[in-house]
């Protein structure tokens, strides 16, 4: 049975609205963001970082002049949505504002402060199913600027440290062609031992004691990955039109980025022009599951062996 409250205080992030099935539950943030800053089997761990305070956070003169005189730009964790291809300081808006919450059957609907800089409305939707490990979040943004502006929906769940990423590559025959893409980072050194790369599988550590972070993109036609966190494996799927569709960052539909204290697992819709008063939508598809067996990252059979039985 769905049941959605109001919790007057999560941490540092002030009032949350919990929805639960009575397997899992989503905390959603709405005095800012808005952020799903919890994502779990009930008393259970969270999937994703609730680390405020080491989350990072960006201004400077640029921003203010763009945003306003003492804004600031958390990070904050959790899940949010951004727009892609990435600039700054306009994907970086200070969203510290009250959200809007409209309770649904199956979830609620979260709407934060238009982006007037920006000239886009967002909107974060959580449907829940009624009692098993299933979620779905759909976001959409919304062209208010009266102009076509080019963009993708960009979603970045931003997780908890200490697990391990599990990205199935692409596995199709396309003969003398190549089927894959692997987009690097400057700052991103594919020596580092945080990486596993198999045949099958790409893998990607987080590690506290990393110093430098690591991004990497792929063009994923199953369009799936998994991260798996202590005991728990949480599942991403996300709609995708790959390897037909135009994608930013080099054909990108998903992206990952780590550094000591998080790891981001990134979906990308398509890049479109969106017309003035139209608007673009993605969904992730979200599942969680408990870990049934030992994992060696290094071994393609063992993470096979690993997701065929969750």
């Amino acid at each position: 049975m769905l049941e959605i409250k109001s919790v007057e205080n999560y941490k540092d992030y002030g009032r949350v609205v919990s929805i639960s099935n009575g397997v899992i539950e989503a905390f959603v943030t709405v005095d800012v963001g808005p952020r799903i800053i919890r994502f779990g089997f009930i008393g259970g761990n969270n999937i994703l970082c609730d680390d405020r305070k080491n989350a990072g956070s960006r201004t400077d003169s640029e921003f203010e002049e763009y945003f306003g005189k003492g804004k600031v730009w958390e990070n904050m964790g959790g899940h949010r949505i951004w727009t892609s291809p990435e600039s700054y300081p306009e994907c970086y808006y200070p969203d510290k504002e009250t959200v809007t919450v409209t309770k649904t059957e199956t979830g609620a609907v979260f709407t934060p402060k238009a982006e007037t800089e920006n000239g886009i409305q967002k909107e974060l939707e959580i449907k829940m199913d009624n009692d098993d490990s299933n979620m779905q979040v759909t976001m959409r943004v919304t062209n208010i600027s009266g102009q076509d502006k080019e963009f993708a929906v960009w979603g970045l769940s931003v997780c908890a440290k200490g697990g391990t990423l599990i990205i199935p590559m692409n596995d199709n025959d396309t003969g003398l062609l190549s089927n894959r893409k692997i987009v690097v980072w400057p700052y991103t050194d594919l020596r580092d031992k945080r990486i596993h790369i198999g045949h099958k599988y790409f893998c990607l550590d987080q590690d506290i004691n990393a110093k430098l972070p690591i991004k990497l993109g792929f063009d994923l036609n199953k369009a799936t990955a998994y991260y798996n966190l202590a005991d728990d494996i949480f599942c991403k799927r996300i709609e995708s039109n790959m390897p037909n569709g135009v994608y930013a960052d080099g054909g990108c539909n998903f992206e990952t980025y780590t550094n000591e204290t998080f790891i981001e697992v990134e979906s990308l819709g398509e890049l479109k022009t969106v017309k003035a008063g139209q608007t673009a939508l993605l969904n992730e598809y979200w599942s969680l599951y408990k870990k049934p067996c030992e994992v060696d990252f290094d071994d393609d059979a063992s993470i096979d062996n690993l997701l065929s039985n969750i």
